[in-house]
């Protein structure tokens, strides 16, 4: 069969700055993954779904199935909107490290340094399963920009901390007042870290966060349909959310009539899979896309580094299964870099050790693979989160680009 690829280049491998691409899809690859995404959404496990698959060098396959709305009949297009939710932390996670490269902040600095209020924390030291009654202590060490970077803070959320869930619940405090689920730097747990890294680019950039992300990143990568709300012209290539019910069909929810979330550092993003493959192309590429240097190559580099040490991600137990099931994928394997999940091992057909991955709680995908030089963005809007039929077509994604390169 005659190959549509240009072999790949065989360059010594230095962090995120080999300058060779990553060979499209073949013509039998695309076939492929289109099957993939047509027999998922023909048996109904989800609405709809827009794939992007990306290189250093351009989009290698960028296709939309099924319907962004059921009830309107309304189909899935490539540049449909999604609440990114989640996904947005990568993003704000890269916009601290432009702060580090502009010598404004270290990551080891204390967080207090900048936002008085994160100082002298305390920590939970004693919880009661039973009752839910809690005791506390002054924390050891500070909280470190590297620890909310990490999720090694000791910040939870709610909804996938029992513990933190049950003191919330009996404090009426949010996560960010709640004590902290262990000393820092000692343990694991997604949370509201990012949250904190959002204030953090106030602070010391003396710009608001929506501000500091159009014009520092989204703009200058050409992420045009992204922010934190749709403009009423767009409105209409919003998705709809649908909830998956007992019997294992979805239910739509009625779309809002203006789409707008609050500005937050760890999520409220909407936007598109080709805007975010735009994204993920700047990272393969070292911190540049086309003209726009976004970070230094090493800085890239060093974000797809382990920065937990011995501490992996533990599976996170979900307090609403309504809303989430128990996540991630590689629990009690993978690392955490500086603002991307990193996975530990490689089985057939997956992503190489080290790429790093997140979501958004509507199951929306990313995965950079910066060994093999491809980017991945699988887009759904279907709750709950990590649901085992979602995660499937997640799943058939991967296996079968991965298949079908070289």
């Amino acid at each position: 069969m005659k190959r549509l690829l240009w072999p790949l280049l065989l360059l010594p491998l230095v962090l995120l700055t080999v300058t060779f691409a990553a060979p499209p899809l073949p013509e039998q690859g695309s076939a492929a993954l289109t099957a993939v995404l047509e027999r998922a959404v023909a048996r109904g496990d989800v609405p709809g779904v827009v794939v992007t698959v990306v290189d250093r060098d351009g989009v290698l396959y960028h296709e939309a199935f099924g319907q962004s709305s059921t009830i309107e009949r309304t189909p899935m297009v490539r540049d449909t909107i999604f609440n990114m939710a989640s996904m947005t932390k990568a993003i704000t996670s890269v916009a601290v490290m432009m702060l580090v490269d502009e010598g404004k902040l270290s990551i080891d600095d204390e967080v207090a340094q900048y936002l008085p209020q994160f100082a002298d924390r305390e920590v939970v030291s004693r919880f009661d399963e039973a009752d839910g009654s809690f005791e506390t202590r002054p924390a050891e060490r500070p909280i470190t920009i590297r620890h909310l970077l990490t999720h090694t803070s000791g910040i939870g959320y709610g909804f996938s901390s029992p513990t933190l869930s049950r003191i919330m619940q009996a404090t009426g405090r949010n996560e960010l007042e709640s004590p902290l689920l262990f000393e820092p730097g000692e343990s694991w747990a997604y949370g509201a870290s990012t949250r904190v890294l959002g204030q953090l680019v106030e602070a010391v950039s003396g710009q608001p966060l929506d501000a500091f992300l159009q014009t520092r990143i989204l703009g200058p990568l050409g992420m045009g349909d992204t922010g934190y709300q749709v403009p009423e012209a767009k409105h209409a290539r919003v998705v709809a959310v649908n909830t998956r019910g007992a019997d294992g069909s979805f239910v739509e929810q009625q779309r809002p009539a203006t789409a707008r979330s609050n500005v937050a550092g760890d999520g409220g993003l909407y936007g598109t899979a080709g805007d975010y493959g735009r994204f993920l192309r700047m990272l393969l590429n070292g911190g540049r896309l086309g003209d726009a240097r976004v970070l230094r190559a090493a800085t890239v580099g060093t974000m797809f580094e382990n920065h937990t040490g011995d501490v992996v991600v533990p599976l996170q137990r979900s307090t609403n299964q309504g809303l989430s099931r128990d996540f991630p994928l590689g629990a009690g394997e993978d690392h955490w870099g500086l603002g991307f999940q990193l996975a530990a091992g490689r089985q057939a057909h997956r992503r190489a050790p080290g790429s790093g991955t997140w979501a958004g709680i509507f199951n929306t995908h990313f995965f950079v693979d910066p060994t093999t030089g491809i980017g991945v963005v699988v887009m759904m809007q279907t709750l709950p989160f990590y649901d085992e039929r979602s995660m499937q077509v997640y799943a058939g994604v991967e296996e079968a680009v991965y298949a079908h390169l070289p």
